[in-house]
Order: C-alpha cells, then sequence, then structure tokens
C-alpha cells in the first residue's frame, strides 16, 4: 500500500517536473519569438530608413539661411517674383536677444540644447500618444531642427506627411546637427520662420509690428513675436488680438516653467495690452509689379492652399499662367484715362482666359485701387448678377443642344406673367415686338423670348448644363435667372471659352505647375471636358457674332477680327430705388462677355456701393469700350482665323420672319439660319439655298428679319402678342413675391437682371456676319 502511495508521488512530482520542464522550454520559446520578431522589425525599420533617406535631398546653408517664401515664375521660365517681403532683416546670433532664444526654445523644444541628432524621443512618443487618443494630428513631435529642416527642403502640405518623407527629415536633421552648432541652427530658425503680411524672420517681424530690432522689444513683445510662427495669420495681432494674447501667454507661461523668467516677471507681462508698442496696421504694396499683378497673385495663393501647400512656408517654385504684358495692360486701360468711366468711384473687374488650356493669361481686381495687398478682387466676386450675359449659356445653348433648335426657330415677343404669380416680365425698352427668330432675340436682348426658352427648355435641365461649364445656378431660383444669374468674370470667361473652343471646357487655372524644395515637381494642367456638342458651339457663335455687327453689342466691334460676344446689363431693384430714386433710369451693372478662337474675355463694369454712383453718359459703354480695346490689343499679333462650320451643321437661306421656308434662289428676303444636321428643311431643288457656303469665308450675307412676321408660325409657349406694346411703361419687373421661390418661376426680388440696351439698329437686305 504503502509502496503505491510513493510510487504514486514518484510519478506526480516526475509528471510536473516534465510538465515545468516542458512550459519552460515553450517559455523560452516564445521569448525567441518574441525577440526575433522586434530584431527583424529593427532591422525592417532600419533597413526601409536607410532606404529612404538614400533618397533624401541636399542641404545646404545657403537653403537653411534663406527665407521660406515661395518664389513665382512665368511659364517660360523666368522669375516674376518673391511672395515675401522685399525687405528681409537677417539677425545674426550676437543680436538674437537671449530672452527671444529662452522663449523659442521654451515653447518650441526645450530640450533643444541636450539632443545629441536632432531629434527627441521623448517628444515624438508623446506627441504619437496624444494624436492616437485624438485619432488626428493633434500635436507635433518635431524638434527646431527638424522644424528647420521642413522649412528649408520640404512642403508642409498634410498630404506630403508620409513615412518617406519622415524618414527623410529626420536623416537631414542628424545631418544638420552634425554640420552645424546650437546657435547657428537656432539662428536659421529664428531668420527663417514665416511671421505674416509677407514677412519672414523674426528680425523682420519686429520691424514690421513695432518698428524697432529684436534686441529693444520688451518681455511682452518678445513672446508675442516667439509664438506667432505656430500659425501667424490665427495670432495676428490686429485682426485676432484675444488669440494673440492667448499664444503670447502661452509662451510666457512655458518661459516661467522652464524657469527662464521669474513668477514676477510673469505676472507683469501677461497685463500688458497686445496692442502696447504696436504699429498701426502696414498695407503696403512693395512695388510697383505687385501693385499691378496683386489680384492675380491673390488667386494663386488661394489655389495653391487649395491644392494643400503652404505658399508662405514651403519654399515653392510656382509656375503661374500670368503673361506679364497683358496684365500690365488690363491694369494700364483701367487706370490711364484711355477707356472712359462715369467718375473715378466707377469700378472694374475682368478676366482674360485662353479657351485652349483654361490658362488664365490676366484678371483685373478694380481701378484706382489704394496700395493693399490681397485687396477686393472684383474679377471673382459673385455676389453681382450677369444680366443678359447669361442668355447664351443657359437659355439658348441649351435649346439647341436637348431641343435641337435652329437659329430661325421662332418665339413671341410678347406679353408674359411668370407662371404662379402676378409679375410681368418686360422687355429693356417695355415693349413687346411680336413673333420673332432666337438669333434676333439674342442679337436684340430680348428677355421675354429668353425666359421662354429657358422655361421650354427646363430649369433643372439648363442649370446642369451650365454646372458643366462652372457656373452654379441654386435649386431654390426661379425663371428669372435667365436673365441674370450671380456668376463672376472668370465663371463667364471661362464659359464663353467653351463656345471659342467648339464645346470643350477647361477649368480655369491660375497655376501650371509647382516644384517642392526636394525635387518633386507637380503639373496641373488638365484635360478638356466636351460640355456640348461642337454644333451647339458653333451656333450660338454664329449668333452672337451678330451681337457685334447689328444687335446690342456694336460699340464693342473689333476691326477686321473673328469674334462674337454678348452685353448685359442690370437694372437697380425696387428696395434700391427706394433709397435712390434718381437712379431709377441707369444701370446698376454693364457687362460685355467676347471671344475670338484665341481668347475670352469677361469685364462687368458698376459700383462697390449704392451711395458711390450710378453709371451714366458714357459710362454706359465702358464695359464694350474696355472689350474693343482689349481684344484689339491682343488679336494684334494673333492668328486671326474663323471657326470653321462642323459637319453636324446645315446652313439655309431662310425667309425673312419663318421658321423653315428656303427661299427662293434670286429673293433678296432672307437669312441664312443655321440647323442641326437631321433638323433642317429639304431644298427647292436648289443646290443654292441650302449649305453653299465655303467655311473659310466669314463674309457670309445676312439680313435682319422683316417686321412682319409669318402669320402661319405658331408660337412654342401659346402666348399671344394682343398685349404687344401694352404695360406700364417705365415699370420694372422686380416686384416681390413669395410665389417666386416656391414655383421657381418668378423674377428674383431682390435685383432685376434686363438688358437695357437702347441702341436702335437699322435692319438692312444685306450685312456681313
Amino acid at each position: 500500500m504503502s509502496e503505491n502511495k510513493n510510487s504514486s508521488e514518484r510519478n506526480t512530482r516526475s509528471s510536473k517536473y516534465h510538465k515545468n520542464k516542458k512550459e519552460k522550454h515553450l517559455g523560452w520559446l516564445v521569448l525567441k519569438l518574441i525577440l526575433l520578431f522586434v530584431v527583424v522589425i529593427i532591422v525592417s525599420g532600419v533597413g526601409l530608413f536607410a532606404y529612404y533617406a538614400k533618397d533624401a535631398p541636399s542641404i545646404s546653408k545657403a537653403q537653411l539661411q534663406s527665407g521660406g517664401t515661395s518664389s513665382l515664375y512665368t511659364t517660360d521660365g523666368k522669375f516674376l517674383l518673391s511672395l515675401g517681403s522685399e525687405k528681409r532683416i537677417y539677425v545674426d546670433d550676437k543680436h538674437i536677444p537671449q530672452k527671444l532664444k529662452d522663449a523659442v526654445i521654451s515653447v518650441e523644444d526645450k530640450r533643444f540644447y541636450s539632443e545629441g541628432f536632432g531629434l527627441d524621443p521623448v517628444r515624438i512618443v508623446g506627441s504619437v500618444l496624444v494624436n492616437a487618443r485624438a485619432k488626428g494630428v493633434a500635436a507635433g513631435g518635431s524638434t527646431i531642427t527638424q522644424q528647420l529642416v521642413k522649412l528649408s527642403v520640404f512642403s508642409t502640405a498634410m498630404s506630403q506627411r508620409t513615412l518617406k518623407r519622415k524618414a527623410q527629415e529626420a536623416w537631414l536633421s542628424m545631418k544638420v546637427e552634425r554640420e552645424f552648432s546650437k546657435k547657428q541652427i537656432l539662428e536659421f530658425y529664428i531668420n527663417k520662420v514665416y511671421m505674416n503680411y509677407g514677412n519672414y524672420g523674426m528680425g523682420t517681424a519686429a520691424d514690421f509690428y513695432y518698428g524697432k530690432p529684436l534686441k529693444d522689444l520688451n518681455l511682452a513683445q518678445t513672446a508675442l513675436i516667439a509664438g506667432m510662427p505656430n500659425a501667424p495669420i490665427s495670432y495676428d495681432p490686429y485682426v485676432y488680438p484675444k488669440k494673440a494674447k492667448y499664444r503670447r501667454d502661452i509662451v510666457l507661461y512655458s518661459m516661467l516653467k522652464n524657469k527662464k523668467i521669474s513668477s514676477a516677471q510673469y505676472n507683469a507681462a501677461v497685463k500688458v495690452p497686445i496692442t502696447e508698442g504696436l504699429l498701426s496696421k502696414k498695407d503696403k504694396v512693395n512695388s510697383n509689379l505687385r501693385k499691378v499683378d496683386d489680384p492675380y497673385i491673390k488667386e494663386v495663393i488661394n489655389e495653391v492652399k487649395e491644392k494643400g501647400f503652404n505658399p508662405y512656408n514651403d519654399n515653392l517654385k510656382i509656375t503661374i499662367n500670368i503673361n506679364q504684358h497683358i496684365q500690365q495692360k488690363l491694369y494700364d486701360l483701367a487706370n490711364n484715362g484711355e477707356v472712359p468711366f462715369t467718375n473715378d468711384k466707377m469700378q472694374i473687374g475682368a478676366t482674360i482666359i485662353d479657351p485652349n488650356n483654361g490658362h488664365v493669361v490676366a484678371i483685373l481686381g478694380g481701378r484706382k485701387l489704394p496700395a493693399v495687398q490681397l485687396g477686393l478682387n472684383r474679377a471673382v466676386q459673385t455676389a453681382r448678377s450677369t444680366g443678359s450675359t447669361i442668355k447664351p449659356v443657359l437659355d439658348y445653348a441649351p435649346a439647341i443642344e436637348y431641343l435641337k433648335w435652329s437659329t430661325s426657330h421662332i418665339i413671341n415677343d410678347s406679353k408674359y406673367i411668370y407662371p404662379g404669380t402676378k409679375i410681368q416680365l418686360y422687355d429693356w425698352d417695355n415693349v413687346y415686338q411680336g413673333k420673332m427668330s432666337i438669333r434676333r432675340a439674342l442679337e436684340q436682348s430680348r428677355n421675354v423670348p429668353a425666359v421662354k426658352t429657358l422655361k421650354k427648355v427646363g430649369l433643372a435641365r439648363a442649370s446642369l448644363f451650365v454646372r458643366k461649364m462652372g457656373i452654379n445656378i441654386p435649386s431654390d431660383s426661379g425663371l428669372s435667372v435667365g436673365i441674370g444669374a450671380n456668376a463672376s468674370t472668370l465663371q463667364m470667361a471661362s464659359a464663353y471659352a467653351a463656345f471659342a473652343n467648339n464645346g470643350r471646357y477647361y477649368k480655369p487655372q491660375f497655376v501650371s505647375k509647382i516644384e517642392t524644395p526636394d525635387g518633386i515637381t507637380r503639373n496641373y494642367d488638365s484635360s478638356s471636358t466636351k460640355v456640348m456638342k461642337e454644333s451647339t458651339a458653333y451656333m450660338i457663335t454664329d449668333m452672337l457674332k451678330g451681337v457685334l455687327t447689328r444687335g446690342s453689342g456694336t460699340m464693342a466691334k473689333c476691326d477686321n477680327i473673328y469674334e462674337a460676344g454678348k452685353t448685359g446689363t442690370v437694372k437697380y431693384s425696387d428696395e434700391d430705388l427706394v433709397k435712390f430714386p434718381s437712379y431709377a433710369h441707369t444701370p446698376k451693372d454693364s457687362w460685355f462677355i467676347g471671344y475670338t478662337k484665341a481668347y475670352s474675355i469677361g469685364i462687368w463694369t458698376g459700383y462697390d456701393n449704392l451711395k458711390d454712383g450710378t453709371i451714366s453718359g458714357i459710362g454706359e459703354n465702358s464695359a464694350q469700350l474696355f472689350y474693343k480695346k482689349m481684344m484689339t490689343y491682343l488679336m494684334k499679333n494673333k492668328a486671326n482665323s474663323n471657326w470653321k462650320k462642323p459637319s453636324t451643321v446645315v446652313r439655309c437661306r431662310i425667309v425673312n420672319g419663318t421658321e423653315r421656308k428656303v427661299a427662293p434662289k434670286h429673293s433678296k428676303n432672307y437669312t441664312w439660319q443655321l440647323f442641326v444636321k437631321g433638323h433642317a428643311p429639304a431644298p427647292d431643288d436648289n443646290d443654292d439655298d441650302v449649305d453653299n457656303i465655303d467655311d473659310s469665308d466669314d463674309k457670309v450675307n445676312t439680313a435682319d428679319e422683316d417686321a412682319d412676321k409669318d402669320n402661319d408660325v405658331k408660337d412654342d409657349d401659346n402666348q399671344t402678342d394682343d398685349n404687344k406694346g401694352d404695360g406700364d411703361q417705365g415699370k420694372n419687373s422686380n416686384s416681390s413675391s413669395n410665389s417666386d421661390k416656391n414655383n421657381s418661376n418668378a423674377t428674383d426680388s431682390s435685383s432685376t437682371t434686363t438688358d437695357t440696351h437702347s441702341d436702335s439698329t437699322s435692319t438692312s437686305s444685306s450685312v456681313n456676319h
């Protein structure tokens, strides 16, 4: 019994021993695998780091000392200007006060002097944990050396924060630490950082904000300067004084914790008003070139930011699409008196586009402007109605595209009440002219035919059509948008460029290329998008030629140039006239959009504020005269070629006042009209009646339509002309009605967008296209 018990105990001890031995063996095996995994990870990490680091860009003392500003170049590779201040005050280490060094190190990198490789592992781990909790980038782990490297050779764009970039940044930081002293690195950093308003370096900022050298700043002022690089725009003491004080006090608290100032100094400094010693804001232009190019530069900066870069910190080489000669001419025309305006307060905005690539070659933000950088750019503001310049884009082009209308399609210019309202629509002359072709309606800028056309197309479908060309029609718009929509000269010039380019649209671009300091080049020239059929673009262009030869835009006509264009005029709203009743018979805004195959120009003229005055006298023609001068200059050395009629368009001689009646061979009572192929009338056994024109010859006989209308032609909108010429003469069509938005059919109550063309054109049997 006892032997069995002893044997059992021996077996139990033996099994435990073997079990423990196996567990220990298994434990060592797991530990070895973990160690092996760690080694593999470390070796792989080192290998990956080495792989990325070998392609790191070079870095030199010149790069470290230079400002972080980006430079602008023209498409032919010539340097244009720098975005930074022309006056940069570089401060040597011996002239940098110790309190500024203490402030920068305390708030940015308190272990700066103890970091042996330009890296701070403690800070890196801390930032990783903070960012993990925040599920984003809430804290940075970069040392001053890393920030210096980043500002010198890398982009600060979020999209560029890759593992490869981080490895190269760390490698270069170690390289900088080996080659330069801590004093030099801090000196480079203090002179490198962006300080807003085009200023680089804290010495430049001290002069800009306080008119003093760094050594003469008090503790509170020094703390503000030291804290601004973190977010120079957000901590602007002029615009955001509360935020600036908050940041300044953080710097002071960091200095207190880092034992660089006493409690007494801290308490005294935080009580100092943020405005103490601050100079008045310096809105200054550094050169005449900068003044001329300012609106263009503003759009370049916006576009670069949209692409994810910081043009002030990223040290970029930016190639822009400006033509400096054209930009200068645009500026001169607006300011030298060559084009007359009503007075000096009358303003202008203009954009010039190359239809063949979408490049914005020049832009005008205003005239007689103060020396302010990045000021109001009237060429891109979208709070003004386009007037009738919207008609070809929103009304007639979709009618040709979707409904296959011809240029001779008959529509009735008769009394019209917006559906669901009591609001009557008037033409600019308060006279209804009865049935007419859409060619004549567009040439003479008649409002009723335009709105009826939009109704026939459908506002939803027309809105989608123009959206492809960068024009957004609000979903709650009414049919009145067909005679005026909110858009900019940039948008309108780009949309008309699609007509000029046979129905292909390019998104307007100010920037064509960005090169980052690490040698990576990004090209931004985009391909075109087909937004309409070639037949639609050609037929609209053909009609818009008539606007210049016998329609509302005769004062814009250039000599011996193949061109097309459209006028637009906006009346004052009832609300406006209550405040300024004397404005009743003058336009509020005047537009002209015109184009050739080489350029598309959008021009707006008017006033910034109601109280500034109204367009009167010669000022009513300023937009057209400005276009004529500018386009004549542009086409001086350009190939002057006409648009070639596509095979999808048929040209017919149509009896005046009819829609599809082909004129007999020897008749003089006709107008050449265009049809979409497959929708043209059959010729009466006469080859000369249909499509017998040489496309290269622009001298095509056309005629205005007779006043007599063919009574057999039915009006598409079932309107009668019983009220022709009837109605309240002089009454505006901008009455307010709540049913406008609800029914999406009425006029906008805030303003009337009607063309006030007053040039009576005579009819003739034959005039040139």
